[in-house]
């Protein structure tokens, strides 16, 4: 199945969905990564000071991480070749002064923003979605 490109369509569709657990990101050393894979991290990526891990908190304890974060997926399928996704709801967050760190996967985006601000971003993308299908009603 393809992913939707057409941005009104993204946004309207977006449906924001807090998940389950707090997650945290370490970086360890490029060669003991096989000795991480049994923290069932969500996400890696190679840097040249490490690998960094996007972990279950509860899974990292022992580890030098962020201050613990919540995952906001959104649950529309998205291109991976869709322009002006993540410049919209990037700006939707800054605007409420939400940090924002995104992983687009194959289907979705995933966007970590910090635990206490977790239902304020939650609100701000659900507004996002909510005027722009209004503005595709009036229109």
């Amino acid at each position: 199945m393809t992913g939707v490109t057409d941005l009104a369509a993204l946004i309207e569709t977006m449906e924001p969905v807090l998940v389950e657990g707090r997650f945290v990101y370490a970086c360890v050393p490029a060669g003991e990564l096989a000795d991480y894979l049994g923290r069932a991290p969500l996400g890696m990526f190679r840097e040249q000071e490490g690998v960094t891990l996007i972990l279950p908190a509860e899974a990292a304890a022992d580890l030098a991480v962020s201050p613990p974060m919540r995952m906001i997926t959104l649950t529309v399928h998205s291109s991976l070749a869709a322009v002006g996704l993540t410049a919209a709801f990037a700006t939707a967050l800054t605007a409420e002064g939400i940090s924002a760190n995104v992983v687009a996967g194959y289907h979705h985006d995933h966007i970590f923003v910090p635990e206490r601000q977790a239902e304020q971003a939650l609100a701000a993308l659900r507004a996002l979605s909510r005027r722009a299908r209004e503005k595709g009603e009036a229109g």
